[in-house]
């Protein structure tokens, strides 16, 4: 399993780093938009629905507002709007999480309220990945950034858990993920970002304004994760799917990112706006 995972990554990883410096905008939107499409098809199954028509219907559904969001986009102060909405939701979604964890809420939700939240969880994150990568100054850089915030964050959390995990984080939703885990995972990316920015020196917000974003969107990022691992557990699934060897689907790759993505281009806007 540890084989299959690191050799996907090592794939994978160079070849999205090498489109996000290398590709412009609207190709890496492209990119970005079928990942999100792999994800929404396999929201469909995580949702409860097994006849193919449906499926593709709302998958067609969700393409289309992922064209609207590259329109939004255009309009200004339109999207730094809905970035801030998109961090706030998460906030919601912590809450719902911590209330499953302590025992509450056990049957699936209703499937238009799963649709609604499929829709609340990845079309933000497109909108995201995409306004870091063209709307801010050193696009790539910040996608970048996110991207090592992330996996770093996910590597140090799965060797820190092995070695010295004790303590389960919520035993109710992943009953391997530990607070030791959690630590090791948050200790690993705080440094790696730091690094990456000292090094590169990017345009970007000062340190008082950087670090405790950064943290934000680390600890956010946990809850990506465990919000996934939860609507899998009430829907009696163990993965979203198998396309990706070693790592499951789409949407147990990209969890803790979309909630890691809104908040830190939400961050960046802001910071924007008040230049």
């Amino acid at each position: 399993m540890l084989r299959a995972r690191v050799l996907t990554a090592l794939v994978l990883g160079p070849a999205l780093l090498a489109a996000v410096w290398f590709l412009p905008t609207g190709a890496v939107a492209a990119i970005l938009a079928a990942v999100a499409g792999l994800a929404a098809w396999e929201w469909t199954s995580l949702m409860g629905l097994r006849d193919a028509g449906a499926r593709v219907l709302a998958l067609t559904l969700f393409a289309v507002t992922l064209a609207g969001g590259w329109a939004l986009l255009e309009i200004d102060g339109a999207a730094p709007l809905a970035l801030a909405l998109a961090a706030g939701w998460w906030g919601v979604a912590a809450l719902w999480t911590v209330a499953y964890g302590l025992g509450r809420g056990d049957d699936p939700p209703p499937l238009a309220l799963a649709a609604i939240v499929g829709w609340f969880v990845l079309w933000p994150c497109w909108l995201a990945l995409v306004y870091l990568h063209g709307h801010t100054p050193w696009g790539p850089f910040w996608l970048t950034f996110l991207f090592l915030l992330v996996w770093a964050a996910d590597i140090g959390a799965y060797f820190a858990g092995r070695a010295f995990g004790r303590h389960r984080l919520a035993p109710r939703i992943s009953p391997g993920k530990t607070w030791e885990g959690v630590a090791g995972g948050a200790v690993l990316a705080v440094l790696v970002g730091v690094l990456f920015v000292a090094v590169l020196a990017p345009q970007g917000p000062p340190w008082i304004v950087l670090l405790p974003l950064l943290v934000g969107v680390v600890a956010i990022s946990v809850v990506g994760d465990l919000f996934e691992s939860m609507l899998k557990r009430r829907g009696g699934m163990k993965d979203s799917g198998g396309i990706l060897p070693g790592h499951g689907g789409i949407l147990d790759r990209v969890d803790s990112l979309t909630a890691a993505g809104p908040l830190l281009a939400a961050g960046l806007a802001w910071w924007q706006l008040t230049l």
